[in-house]
C-alpha cells in the first residue's frame, strides 16, 4: 500500500474510533474487529474521565454519562498522548467546546476543581526550607506560602456540590478555596472567607509585606473600626495555616 493511502486509512480508522455513528470504518477492514476497537478505545476513554471525575460522574445517569464521554471523544483533539494530562484535556473540552444546555452551570468548575487533588499530588514542586524560619514570628516576619498550597477561586460552591445540592445561579460571593499537600503528602482543602483569601493573595506577591502589614492593610481595604481585631484574628489564621503546613514559616534575611 503506498504511504499516502496508507496515511489515508490510518485517519479514517481514528475517525472511526472517535465517531463511529458518523464515520465508516475503512472497506478492507473486518466489521467484527472494528467494532472491538472502538469498544475498546471508548471504555479506556469513559473509565479514565470517570475514574478523575467522580462526583461529576455521579450526577449524571448511564446514558447521560455515555453521551458526555462520547462527545468528549469524538469532538476533542487532544495535544498530548500522555494519560496523566488527560484529565486536563477533558476541562479544556468543557470549557471551549461543549455544547449542551442541559448542562448545569458549574460543569467546568466542578472538574476543575476535581482535578486539582490528582494534580497535586503530581506536581514536582517541593518545600524548600533554606531561607526560612519555620519558627519564626508571623506578624513581625514575612509568611511564607508552601508551594505545595495552591488558592482557588469558583463562581460555585464547587467543593459541597453533589446529586443532591447542584446549584442552578452562581452566589453573589465567589467560594475561595486552598488545596495543600503536607509532609506525609496527604491532601486537603481549606475554605477561605474574602478576607482570608486576600491575605493568600497578598502573602504570594514576591515583594510580600510581613504579616502585620499585610494584616493592616487588608483592615484599611475594611474601613474596619478596630484594626487590632483584623490583626488578633488574622494572627490566629497565620497560626493555623502554618498547623496545616499552609504557611511554612517566615522569610529570614538570607532568603
Amino acid at each position: 500500500m503506498a504511504e499516502p493511502d496508507f496515511r489515508a486509512v490510518q485517519y479514517q480508522f481514528a475517525a472511526h474510533l472517535r465517531d463511529p455513528r458518523n464515520n465508516p470504518p475503512p472497506s478492507n477492514l473486518e466489521r467484527r474487529r472494528t467494532d472491538l476497537y472502538c469498544e475498546l478505545a471508548f471504555t479506556n476513554v469513559r473509565n479514565f474521565v470517570s475514574d478523575n471525575f467522580p462526583v461529576l460522574r455521579r450526577l449524571h445517569d448511564d446514558a447521560a454519562w455515555e453521551a458526555l464521554v462520547r462527545d468528549y471523544f469524538a469532538r476533542h483533539r487532544n495535544r498530548t498522548p500522555l494519560f496523566s494530562r488527560l484529565a486536563t484535556e477533558f476541562i479544556d473540552y468543557l470549557v471551549h467546546e461543549r455544547e449542551a444546555p442541559e448542562d448545569p452551570p458549574f460543569l467546568s468548575e466542578l472538574a476543575h476543581y476535581e482535578w486539582m487533588e490528582s494534580a497535586l499530588r503530581m506536581t514536582d514542586a517541593a518545600v524548600d526550607p533554606a531561607g526560612i524560619d519555620a519558627d519564626g514570628d508571623l506578624l513581625e516576619g514575612v509568611p511564607v506560602l508552601s508551594p505545595l498550597a495552591w488558592p482557588l477561586s469558583y463562581r460555585y460552591p464547587v467543593h459541597r456540590i453533589a446529586p443532591d445540592f447542584q446549584p442552578r445561579t452562581a452566589p453573589d460571593q465567589p467560594t475561595y478555596l486552598v488545596i495543600f499537600r503536607n509532609d506525609r503528602d496527604e491532601v486537603g482543602f481549606l475554605e477561605l472567607n474574602a478576607v482570608a483569601a486576600r491575605l493568600m493573595e497578598l502573602l504570594r506577591r514576591d515583594d510580600a509585606p510581613t504579616g502585620r502589614a499585610a494584616l493592616l492593610q487588608i483592615a484599611a481595604e475594611l474601613s474596619h473600626p478596630d484594626p487590632g481585631v483584623v490583626l488578633r484574628g488574622g494572627e490566629e489564621m497565620l497560626r493555623q495555616w502554618r498547623g496545616r503546613q499552609i504557611v511554612i514559616g517566615v522569610r529570614t534575611a538570607a532568603r
